[in-house]
């Protein structure tokens, strides 16, 4: 008998636990506000102190938390379920290290001090020229062994190139600069980031979702995935693109962050039942509330103390 939780009960408290991050995320911050009078100023169209904190600090952090937690969650557990290995993470295909190289590359060439986007930009191009090189290295139908092979092969590239721009950098500071943001953080993002990374972190989620199915039939195997009828060829590349759409984004606006959706899929894999189909939500959602809680301890222990009391 099955002592999983009921998955709609599992799904509504981590939706719970998300907006309670996000509000943490919103209320915890270096200058205590108001943030009921700061919402109903901002809602009125007003400009007190308080609403323009909530407004240009505050709810892009919260926003961005949610929006890249949930996508790296979602990626990690998708990859873990088209690998069939719980090791797997976005960086196995080269998408992460690429993404990181092209805002690198931004730093590097100066474009980011002359045009605010070309960080963001530079990393969603990075992640676009990782899956052309993936399929150019491996083919659309090729085996899961040989993509793992291509996508280590196109991280260490990025990472080597990576490493490469930095020690040529004529400036120290630049090197600095770059060497924080690899990091990763949320902070200093404005509604600008969101409105370009959006669009592109919620196709991703998409088509990785609408390849559940799929996931579960393939933990029975590639084979037996085959005759359900799936065309593993096209799981394949919804998945690959998916991951690449959400995490090059994600890469892009907030650095490289991705422990989170290695570890997360682990912990939440026993209450579904080892189904790869049912732990992508979940894990995208856990790794949401992770993103913004944990950006508001790092903003104020203290506060985040006493708003836990």
């Amino acid at each position: 008998m099955s002592t999983s939780p009921p998955y709609a009960a599992l799904v509504g408290a981590l939706a719970a636990l998300m907006l309670a991050a996000f509000v943490a995320s919103v209320t915890i911050g270096y200058v205590v506000i108001d943030v009921g009078g700061a919402l109903a100023d901002l809602l009125a169209g007003g400009t007190s102190l308080g609403a323009l904190v909530l407004m240009e600090l505050r709810l892009p952090r919260a926003i961005m938390g949610a929006l890249v937690g949930f996508s790296l969650g979602l990626a990690g557990a998708a990859m873990q379920g088209l690998l069939r290995n719980p090791l797997a993470d976005a960086g196995v295909i080269g998408v992460s290290g690429a993404a990181a190289f092209g805002a690198v590359m931004a730093f590097y060439s100066g474009l980011s001090a002359s045009f605010g986007l070309a960080l963001p930009i530079g990393g969603i191009l990075g992640a676009g020229v990782a899956v052309a090189l993936l399929y150019a290295l491996a083919g659309r139908g090729s085996a899961t062994m040989t993509l793992i092979l291509a996508g280590v092969a196109i991280n260490s590239l990025a990472g080597a190139l990576t490493a490469l721009a930095l020690n040529l950098s004529p400036n120290p500071y630049a090197a600095t600069e770059v060497m924080f943001w690899l990091m990763g953080s949320l902070a200093d993002r404005s509604m600008t980031h969101i409105q370009l990374a959006a669009p592109l972190l919620i196709s991703g989620w998409l088509l990785i979702l609408v390849s559940a199915p799929a996931l579960d039939a393939l933990s029975l195997g590639e084979d037996t995935a085959t005759s359900l009828g799936f065309d593993m060829g096209r799981v394949r590349l919804l998945l690959i693109v998916g991951t690449a759409l959400s995490v090059g984004a994600s890469v892009a606006v907030a650095g490289a962050i991705g422990f989170i959706g290695l570890v997360v899929p682990h912990l939440l894999r026993p209450l579904v039942g080892g189904r790869p189909g049912r732990l992508l939500l979940v894990s995208g959602r856990l790794d949401a509330a992770v993103a913004d809680y944990d950006q508001a301890i790092q903003l104020d222990p203290n506060n985040a103390q006493a708003w836990h009391n």
